[in-house]
This record gives C-alpha cells, structure tokens and sequence, in this order.
C-alpha cells in the first residue's frame, strides 16, 4: 500500500464504456479510488452498490468516485448495467495501476497462495496527493468510511 503524504501515482485506463481516464484530469477534484478483486462477486458488488448509494454525497463533497480491477471493459460494463453503478469503473487488464497503487499481492485462499488483487482505497486530495490510505478493507462498510474520511479530509 502506498503511503498517505506521496504523490498518487497517474494512471490511464479504458472505462466501462472504453474511454480512456487519466488521473490528471479529476485535478481540482478529491478522488476515492477503490481496488476490488473482481466483478460480480458477493463482496465486490456490496462495495460497489454501497458506493452507488453514496455517490450523491461524494457529488456534494466534490469528489469523484473510481474503481478498478483487472477486469476487462465488458466484464465492467456488465456490472455497471446490472447494478446502475454511477460511477467510472476502469478496466486494468496489464495491472498498470494495480502495480503502481501496490495492490498486487500474494494471497492465501484456502491454504493456496496465488497472486491477486487486495482490496485497497485511497482517498487523493484536489492536488494528487493520497491523504488518505485504507488497507484490509471490509467491503461492505468501505464506502461510509471513505465519505467520513473525505468529511473530515483524511484526519
């Protein structure tokens, strides 16, 4: 995980729909970024559905909201249609950003040690820097604590 104070590391990826998004261009903006191992699982779709719930409040705070997995730009849009997510979803099938963000780890499933996502959020000021970093992320409560966080702008 990086740490709170650095620069967040630009990225640049296809969303559900196949635009690309940069990092660069929520300049001016707070951004959550959130990484999930995969869509459509039990976990991943609590996170994402508690984060569409929230979004207006985001929208109020003048944050946006983006996850990315190594899911591929249908697998997102997919997910998107079934739950009405109202958020960027960015596919980052070469683990670009998932590298950079250092949230490919080793996991151990079931005694089997393989290497995937672990779910991470940032919260990244106006400027690009994280201000915030949460690791072991309960999934379900994950986007309530990141909009207190951006309520209370990390601290």
């Amino acid at each position: 995980m990086l740490q709170e104070g650095t620069k967040a590391p630009g990225f640049s990826l296809p969303d559900q729909n196949g635009t690309i998004h940069t990092l660069e261009e929520y300049k001016g903006k707070n951004v959550i970024l959130y990484f999930y191992p995969k869509d459509n699982t039990a976990g991943c779709t609590k996170q994402a559905c508690g984060f569409g719930e929230l979004y207006p409040h985001f929208l109020q705070k003048d944050a946006v909201v983006i996850g990315i997995s190594k899911d591929s730009v249908s697998s997102h849009k997919k997910f998107e249609e079934k739950y009405s997510l109202p958020f960027t979803l960015l596919a980052d099938t070469e683990l670009e950003a998932i590298k950079a963000y250092d949230v490919w780890q080793e996991k151990n499933m079931y005694g089997k040690k393989t290497m995937g996502v672990v779910r991470t959020s940032y919260l990244i000021d106006e400027d690009g820097i994280i201000i915030k970093a949460v690791g072991k992320v309960k999934a379900a409560e994950n986007p309530q604590q990141m909009l207190e966080l951006l309520q209370g702008k990390g601290k």
